[in-house]
């Protein structure tokens, strides 16, 4: 299957919390929209140094990591931070690419957001199943 790609926003969940409780004027909060691409594959959101320094996300720990050619790798995991897309949004942690790397929208923030790969057309959709908002199993 070829790559996927969508369009998402990301923002940082302290500032959002701030401007709730008045501390911080909701144009201050810091957000980005980010070409990401889509991977089921791939475990959780994966950032780039650059989005790390706009975000101004907090650092929470080191976790090592797996790599699609197979090496382990130690990367900083920050957050957490908001992701949007369309009608749909979660709060995760990222983990921290090194330089420009791609931005990667793992399954963890998918299943959160109740969103799937569309092969045919090659993109990011809202679940047809539940358009209106995410439905998440409990069981």
């Amino acid at each position: 299957m070829e790559p996927v790609y969508a369009e998402i926003e990301l923002a940082n969940i302290e500032d959002i919390s701030l401007a709730r409780r008045g501390f911080l004027p909701k144009d201050q909060i810091k957000r980005l929209s980010v070409n990401a691409l889509v991977d089921s594959g791939a475990y959780m959101l994966a950032i780039n140094e650059t989005v790390q320094l706009q975000l101004q996300l907090p650092f929470l720990r080191r976790d090592t990591s797996n790599l699609a050619d197979d090496s382990v790798i130690e990367l900083d995991v920050v957050g957490p931070v908001e992701v949007r897309f369309e009608n749909r949004t979660t709060n995760v942690d990222a983990v921290v690419l090194p330089g420009d790397a791609e931005v990667l929208l793992g399954a963890i923030p998918m299943e959160a957001m109740d969103v799937l790969i569309d092969p045919r057309r090659r993109s990011l959709v809202v679940n047809p199943q539940h358009p209106l908002r995410a439905q998440l199993p409990l069981k």
